[in-house]
């Protein structure tokens, strides 16, 4: 049997990127320097050059049919030492959101996307006391500068991968080891998100913006299940994880969120304590990702259908997946949408399908290998192609109806 949704005429269709994977030459930032240990296979170079292109790329997004183009800014850029603003890359940054709405795409900016000034990180980044305050006077100085021409804003991305990644796994800058470093890292980050919510909403209140903007996080989520169902140990730990990892910063950030974003990709399965099994252990036989995610789109209505407990828009910030075969791309994508089409019919509030990525780019500690663009990216040539999967999505999106299987 076969359901159908008829998708809002405001949905939010479209893709996103961030500074560091896509812009290239951002000298200025930890994650130049940390590219060049052996931890990581190649150096971000000039990635995808978008920071000349973004005009080509934005005319991608228009002719694929997208209304809402997610994209960061690079803080290193625009805050070059302390206090210090570069109007130069402001006006950068302002001739980007110019381009979008001469499209008719709505720009959903992020402030932060996992990397840092140096000098940032030299007073200690996120486990500094500074940090939030820091943040706050970036975020401030943006939004006095692009006011109400940015209707959605994303404080920061995923802080609980960068502190996971940072701060326990040290495979990121700053490469720590230390659960005291790692929890008071991601205090500060719940901090400097509601400094800066306050921030955007004060500025917007005192300059009589024509509308309210939404302001929110973009939050990874995975659905976690036990490793053995029998296993009551096994379920408590799940529950645990589920928790510490999915709900902690959004209970911590009630009441300065006026959405949720949404990242998800996949589920783990977890083993009393808290181990992660690898998939033999359990359902070995679903289909996994280029980067050895499982592939599990029943898990973006689960999520969803959960979020519903906040009261709150959610906004799809990432979905997608890393495939070298596109039919493994369009698969993803169709049956995630479809997922979400179900989730909106039992009462899910989505208020957009934001796929990740727009094109291929350097993908943090795994370099350029991983591809999870619409667009193929040629790196010698900086070509840009269209994937199949992107047309597919394309007709979708002009259909304004998902079918899905009930």
């Amino acid at each position: 049997m076969q359901g159908h949704l008829r998708v809002p005429n405001d949905f939010l269709w479209g893709a996103g990127t961030s500074a560091h994977q896509v812009e290239g030459d951002n000298r200025l930032n930890d994650w130049w320097a940390w590219e060049h240990v052996p931890l990581v296979p190649e150096p971000s170079g000039m990635a995808c050059d978008h920071y000349n292109q973004y005009e080509t790329d934005l005319d991608i997004a228009k002719r694929l049919g997208h209304n809402a183009y997610r994209f960061s800014i690079e803080w290193s850029r625009v805050e070059r030492s302390p206090g210090h603003f570069s109007e130069e890359e402001l006006t950068h940054y302002e001739k980007v959101i110019q381009a979008c709405r001469a499209r008719k795409i709505v720009p959903v900016v992020t402030l932060h996307h996992f990397t840092n000034p140096m000098w940032f990180a030299a007073e200690g980044g996120w486990a500094s006391s500074r940090s939030p305050e820091h943040f706050a006077r970036y975020a401030k100085r943006v939004v006095e500068r692009f006011q109400y021409r940015i209707p959605w804003w994303i404080t920061i991305n995923e802080p609980t991968v960068l502190v996971y990644y940072g701060y326990l796994c040290g495979t990121w800058p700053p490469g720590k080891r230390s659960i005291p470093m790692a929890i008071r890292a991601l205090k500060n980050l719940v901090q400097a998100h509601r400094l800066a919510y306050t921030a955007i909403h004060a500025h917007a209140k005192s300059s009589d913006w024509l509308f309210n903007p939404y302001v929110g996080i973009a939050h990874h989520i995975r659905c976690y299940d036990p490793c053995r169902w029998r296993s009551k140990a096994d379920r408590w730990a799940a529950k645990i994880r589920h928790r510490l990892a999915n709900e902690w910063v959004l209970n911590a950030c009630r009441g300065t969120m006026d959405f949720i974003g949404l990242n998800y990709y996949t589920r783990d399965f977890i083993r009393f304590p808290g181990r992660v099994c690898p998939p033999w252990h359990h359902d070995g036989q679903r289909p996994r990702s280029g980067m050895d995610w499982e592939i599990y789109p029943e898990g973006l209505r689960r999520v969803l259908a959960d979020l519903k407990q906040y009261g709150l828009p959610v906004l799809i910030a990432e979905n997608g997946v890393c495939a070298d075969d596109d039919e493994v791309r369009w698969d993803f994508i169709r049956t995630h949408v479809g997922e979400m089409a179900k989730a909106m019919v039992g009462g899910a509030n989505v208020a957009g399908y934001l796929y990740w990525s727009l094109m291929d780019n350097f993908e943090w500690a795994h370099g350029f290998r991983p591809r999870f663009g619409l667009v193929e990216v040629d790196y010698n040539t900086m070509e840009r192609k269209i994937r199949p999967s992107g047309e597919k999505l394309m007709n979708l999106i002009y259909s304004k109806q998902i079918f899905f299987d009930q």
